[in-house]
Order: C-alpha cells, then structure tokens, then sequence
C-alpha cells in the first residue's frame, strides 16, 4: 500500500479512479483495455464488491495505478476517508450508462467531483458516455449533448463553472474505448508537449503524412503530432500492432521459448490498397512508432529511417532524463524519512 503522506509516490505513479454507478461497465473497460479481454467475455464478469486497485507499469511513461470502485460502495460515509482518496489522484473517470436513465448517474458524478474538487482542484475529471454501440448516431450526439448539458448546469448551479469536464462517447465493442483512454493518459503525462514536438520534426523531415507512439501492451497512444487524429487511421494502428504481435509471439521465440518476441529489430511494413504505407518500428521494449507515409514518400525509405534512429535516440534522452528525476526525489524521500526523529525525540541515523 502506497504511502498516501508522500508526495513521490502520487507523483511519480498518478491513480486514475473509475467510478460510476453499478453495472455501468467500469470493470469491463479495465479488462479489455488492459487485459486483452475480448469484448463479448465481458458479460459474464461478476459485479465489482470491493475496491480493486491495479499497477498498471507497462513502460516508462504509462506508469499508474487504476482502481475500480463499486458502484454501490457510498465513499462519502463517514468511515470512508475520501480525502485521502483524491489527494493522490490524477484523473477521474466517472463512467455513465448511456442505454440507461442516466438521471441518477448525474446526480452521482456532481457530488462526486464537487467532494474531489475541494480536496485535489488539479483533478482532470473525465466522462465516459459508455454503451454508445446500441444507439444510432443521431441518438448518440444528442445523448452526448443532454449530458454535457445537465452536467455543466448543474456545476453552474452550485457557482462551480470553473470545473472543467471531458466527455468521450465509449464502447468497448470498437476502438473509441481505446481513444478515450489514451487521451486521459496523455493528460498525465508530464513529457508530453516534448514527445509531440519530437513527433512533429519526425514527421516533417520524413515525408509522413501521421505517426503514432503506442504502448503496444494496452495499444494506448502515448502521444502524435499535432495532425487531426482520424478514427480510422487510428483503427489500422490499432490493428497492426495487433498483428505483429501477434505474429511475434508464434514465430519470434526461440525453439525452447526464451528470448522476446518484441525487441530492437521489430519492424513491419503494411502497404494498403489505397497507396498508402503503414510503417511500425520498435522504440522502446513496450513502445512503438506506427507511421501512415505515401508510397512515393516511402522511396526516400533510407531517410525515414536515419531520421527514426535520432527520434529513437532522443526518446531515449527524455526516458534518461526523467529517470535521473526520480532517482533524485526517491534519494530526497529517503533522506526526508530518515531526518524524522524516533518517538524518543532523538533522530533517525541513516542506514
């Protein structure tokens, strides 16, 4: 259990809280996001009764905890310390069923924010208007709209309209799951303007028309440059770091099974029938760099890649930068932890 009286252990691993009323689908979202769960899987999972708090240490810059509260534990009861539950948080993820009257859920996610707001105002409060697979387009821009109405009133109502609030239209049956999460995760990235601004020199010295860095375990994208992002281009992302993966784990071992599928010579070369090239390359053990480039920019294949070798090397930089910050504040925890006295009043000597 983190020490919740230290200020490193939030900073450098945020929590991202899932909250919503019972059978809303937060337990789902966690599995097939972060499990590989198949979608269809997902009805017959048992009802979430306890807090269930996961690592979820994938790579350098995803590195939180989630955790999945039921929606029928009352957290406000006064046996409940809730204050110490949003000091440390990073993101709220309040989850609304869109199939359902959402009337309640409303209700839920004002006091919910109001209570967070007062304890951790940096909160990013995230709405997820989940199910969305079962309503027509029209249906679901209106749903959307009605929430994000009701919602803001009522935050106005309570003299609060300075509280910002996301909303995403989610399902886990496609990728707008997948797209949601990466946009609350990116939110807790500190080095993010820097990987975007190192995407957006790759890109134009490049020739390449979108880049992606996705965390290939939970296919959230870590950053892109500063193009629109389109959905579909994001699907075939999506589902080529699917197949090479997948791929990598039947042919990349070794005959007794040791070694790694996924290393420093993954690459894969995809080109579409619209002639358009789809471009993955390793940039880290659990990132990728997914590139969509013209078949007549991908000739120039030799400059991509000599440009790819200095993106790579300067991830690395940013990597060996934050590392040497958290060494630092580990090392300042320690000494802040030994300089307390001991209950005699003497101090504590170091180990």
């Amino acid at each position: 259990v983190l020490d919740f009286n230290d200020p490193f252990s939030t900073e450098v691993k945020p929590r991202i809280l899932l909250m919503g009323l019972r059978r809303s689908g937060k337990s789902s979202i966690q599995k097939v996001v972060f499990h590989k769960m198949s979608p269809n899987e997902t009805l017959f999972l048992e009802s979430t009764n306890k807090i269930c708090r996961e690592d979820v240490s994938n790579s350098s810059f995803v590195n939180f905890q989630i955790w999945d509260f039921p929606g029928q534990i009352d957290f406000f009861d006064p046996t409940f310390d809730y204050e110490m539950i949003f000091r440390g948080t990073g993101a709220l993820i309040f989850v609304i069923d869109s199939q359902d009257d959402y009337m309640e859920a409303l209700a839920r996610l004002h006091l919910t924010v109001t209570r967070a707001y007062k304890v951790n105002p940096d909160i990013n409060f995230e709405i997820f208007i989940h199910k969305v697979d079962g309503l027509s387009d029209d249906h679901k821009i209106e749903t959307q709209r009605d929430i994000h109405q009701r919602a803001n009133d009522d935050l106005a109502d309570a003299g609060l309209e300075k509280i910002h609030l996301s909303f995403y239209l989610t399902s886990i049956y496609d990728h707008s799951i997948f797209e949601a999460f990466s946009k609350v995760v990116q939110k807790l990235i500190p080095q993010l303007p820097t990987l975007e601004n190192l995407l957006n020199i790759f890109i134009s010295n490049s020739g390449i028309e979108k880049a992606f860095l996705f965390d290939v375990v939970s296919k959230i994208y870590i950053a892109t440059d500063s193009t629109p992002v389109d959905m579909q281009t994001y699907e075939l992302c999506c589902d080529m770091i699917d197949v090479v993966i997948d791929i990598s784990c039947i042919y990349g071992l070794k005959d007794d099974g040791t070694g790694t599928p996924y290393d420093k010579e993954s690459m894969a070369i995809i080109k579409l029938n619209n002639t358009t090239v789809l471009y993955l390359k390793e940039v880290t053990k659990f990132l990728a760099l997914v590139c969509f480039v013209r078949e007549e920019s991908f000739e120039r294949k030799g400059l991509i890649d000599y440009n790819f070798h200095c993106f790579r090397k300067a991830i690395q930089e940013v990597f060996e930068v934050r590392m040497k910050v958290v060494r630092s504040r580990k090392h300042q925890s320690h000494m802040r932890k030994n300089k307390r006295p001991t209950p005699n009043g003497t101090p504590r000597m170091p180990l």
